[in-house]
């Protein structure tokens, strides 16, 4: 830190490093993210330290408001996963309090600072502080255990196969993944066997199976929402599930069939829409060779071109 850091930055450090965050974190936008969800402006003491509900851009702006201290908007990520994901590891700071179902990459997400240590932090600089930090850290573990089930309760489950589930995070992007796995696939592909499903808050990958059936995937390729491998016409399909966007067009088709060039099986396209409104919104640009299917209507398929009903062309 230079001469004319600010104190509470300095503060803010020290009390990073008494809670124990790894040495990545230890620095002034780490300092800085724990100073906004305190809401700990330049003028204020710890004993002043409160409990708002804080995004990433209003973290930053904060940062540059009260402390001066400028961030470029392309290190939002930078604030989310080298700071606040860790934040939140440790106890330290609570996702999405307000609405814990919120989706991941939601523009509303939101933090704040955990009760327990913002009970803590507000002792800092007194003489309660050490004794207060030592029975912290003896229950921290439990703590961060606790809420880590929380937030696993609050993700969601969609089975796979029999007695087998993976679990995604909450939104309308993983509700249609969901849809695709436990209805589209139960009706049009019978004994099909799940290779990928992914969304923002993890994935379900079978890269052997892939592999068996000839695709290397390129770590640069972006993989479709959910890939299903139908054993018994020796398929594979490639869907995408689109609430906002992201549909099979002109040029996703050409991607995704460069991504599975040396693909054995012969390829489906197909786009997931939630409803026929969406799917309005893309009919223009869907490409020809592909299927569409709407979960509210699950009991159809709409074939661009139809030469053949559900198949590779």
């Amino acid at each position: 830190m230079t001469e004319d850091t600010h104190p509470n930055i300095e503060g803010a450090l020290e009390i990073l490093r008494a809670l124990g965050l790894p040495r990545a974190q230890l620095n002034e936008r780490s300092a800085l993210c724990l100073l906004a969800i305190l809401n700990l402006t330049a003028e204020k003491t710890w004993s002043e330290a409160e409990n708002p509900l804080i995004g990433i851009t209003p973290m930053m702006d904060f940062s540059r408001e009260h402390y001066g201290k400028e961030y470029a908007p392309n290190t939002r990520e930078t604030f989310r996963r080298q700071t606040m994901h860790q934040f939140i590891d440790a106890g330290i700071s609570l996702y999405n309090p307000d609405k814990p179902t919120r989706p991941v990459n939601s523009p509303k997400a939101v933090y704040q600072i955990e009760p327990e240590a913002l009970m803590l932090i507000k002792l800092y600089g007194t003489s309660r502080w050490e004794p207060a930090l030592k029975a912290y850290l003896a229950t921290r573990q439990t703590l961060v255990e606790r809420y880590a089930k929380e937030r696993e309760q609050n993700r969601l489950p969609v089975q796979i196969a029999p007695g087998k589930q993976i679990m995604l995070s909450q939104g309308e992007h993983s509700e249609l993944i969901k849809a695709i796995i436990e209805d589209f696939a139960a009706r049009y592909v019978p004994g099909g066997i799940l290779i990928f499903a992914g969304d923002t808050g993890g994935k379900y990958f079978d890269e052997d199976l892939l592999s068996n059936l000839g695709v290397a995937v390129d770590s640069h390729g972006k993989m479709p929402d959910v890939v299903i491998y139908y054993p018994e016409k020796d398929w594979l399909l490639l869907i995408e599930s689109v609430t906002s966007h992201g549909p099979v067009d002109g040029k996703r088709h050409d991607e995704l069939a460069r991504l599975f060039n040396g693909s054995t099986a012969g390829i489906v396209y197909v786009t997931a829409f939630p409803n026929r409104s969406v799917m309005a919104r893309y009919l223009s640009v869907i490409a020809w060779e592909t299927e569409v299917w709407v979960a509210d209507a699950p009991s159809h398929l709409i074939h661009f071109n139809g030469v053949r009903f559900l198949g590779p062309y």
